[in-house]
């Protein structure tokens, strides 16, 4: 157990919760109003043990009878339990190199209010005050403030049983026990994640793909990166660092990486390789989309082999994981306007033909998601998921 998840079980504000208890609000969650019988089946629990562990969620404000559903053509009437939206709030952050974005949100993950700012600095104790300082802001028509998620992009692990970012490329830190430190000035849970890997926990419990046995989460924009979901779980591997596919192969004969990689995916597909592959002085990545629309050649090429590079990605981790559903997002999703058929016939190249055809869902690139996911990672820490 980490030392966030001590803390936790231990919050005043949030009571201990059992399994059975937990399982139920998780449904709920995921997967909107039930009625308990219909709760019971999917944990495999007896109707009476189902009925005491909703009793403890009403009783601690958690969810409330809704209204009466018909369940099936024939079935009896059933009441309808609901997750309350009005009880407890969550305090979501979402880092980058020069900004935070901070929202709260309310158990059911509805963003109710938000708040962005450009980064004071990027050291460790002016980012931990600003946060604080944003908390306090909240806190003062959020009084049920009760755990806080902050995500950024960097390896995150647990070592003896403590938080640690151990590397963010972006605010230049390392080895930095962030949740630790802000839970200290804050005074509840705190819990710190991957980006990529806290919007892809997001997705899985209350966006697209809700309720998938499997997906992948695919990023692209400044860099690239990757969340997967296997058996209904985020795979963070062993050092925080799985789903790193961001340098595979698109063409050995392509210009190097920067990291001794020839022609590999990151050399395409970033807004940064697109505006370097135009060669012009002075563009940065929206002057580049706009160049592609007006019908400049070389935006356009820049764009196609970022529409390759896209397809390999797509294409290797379809075949490397075989997931339910793959979901797309992130800044740089132009490539798919201008490269789209590109992307799905390098990907059909790459895949076998005879594979099923996989779900996939682009998702409208939004900072504030970020930093919901990031209160979704505390709702998750509460639960101890």
């Amino acid at each position: 157990m980490t030392d966030a998840h001590a803390i936790a079980e231990g919050s005043s504000s949030w009571p201990y919760l059992p399994d059975a208890e937990r399982g139920a609000l998780r449904e709920l969650l995921m997967y909107g109003p039930l009625p308990r019988a219909e709760i019971a089946r999917r944990l495999g629990v007896s109707r009476a043990s189902l009925t005491r562990a909703t009793r403890v969620l009403m009783e601690h404000s958690m969810i409330s009878e809704g209204e009466v559903a018909l369940r099936g053509a024939m079935g009896r009437p059933s009441e309808m339990l609901v997750v309350r939206r009005d009880t407890h709030y969550f305090l979501g952050v979402k880092l980058t190199g020069d900004a935070v974005f901070a929202v709260v949100t309310d158990l059911s993950a509805q963003i109710v209010a938000q708040f962005e700012e450009p980064l004071v600095s990027t050291t460790v104790a002016d980012t931990v005050d600003q946060i604080v300082r944003i908390h306090t802001r909240f806190a003062e028509d959020y009084k049920g403030i009760c755990a806080a998620g902050v995500c950024l992009a960097g390896d995150i692990a647990g070592i003896d049983g403590r938080q640690i970012v151990t590397v963010s490329y972006f605010l230049q830190w390392r080895d930095v026990p962030l949740a630790e430190l802000l839970g200290e000035r804050l005074g509840i849970p705190v819990t710190a994640d991957n980006d990529v890997h806290a919007l892809t926990a997001a997705e899985h419990w209350f966006g697209v793909g809700a309720g998938a046995e499997s997906l992948a989460l695919v990023t692209i924009g400044a860099g690239i990166g990757f969340g997967l979901i296997v058996d209904g779980r985020v795979l963070t591997g062993h050092n925080g660092r799985a789903g790193r596919f961001d340098h595979v192969l698109v063409d050995s004969r392509g210009p190097s990486c920067g990291l001794g990689h020839p022609g590999c995916a990151s050399v395409y597909l970033t807004s940064e390789s697109i505006v370097r592959s135009i060669g012009t002085a002075d563009l940065d990545y929206p002057t580049a989309v706009a160049l592609a629309r007006a019908g400049d050649a070389a935006a356009l090429h820049a764009f196609d082999d970022a529409g390759k590079a896209l397809g390999v990605i797509l294409g290797t981790v379809i075949n490397g994981l075989d997931p339910e559903r793959v979901i797309l997002t992130g800044d740089g999703l132009a490539v798919l306007e201008f490269a789209g058929g590109r992307v799905q016939r390098t990907l059909e190249s790459v895949r076998l033909p005879s594979d099923d055809p996989v779900q996939f869902d682009v998702v409208p690139f939004e900072f504030t998601e970020w930093a919901r996911a990031g209160a979704v990672a505390a709702i998750r820490l509460m639960l101890r998921f």
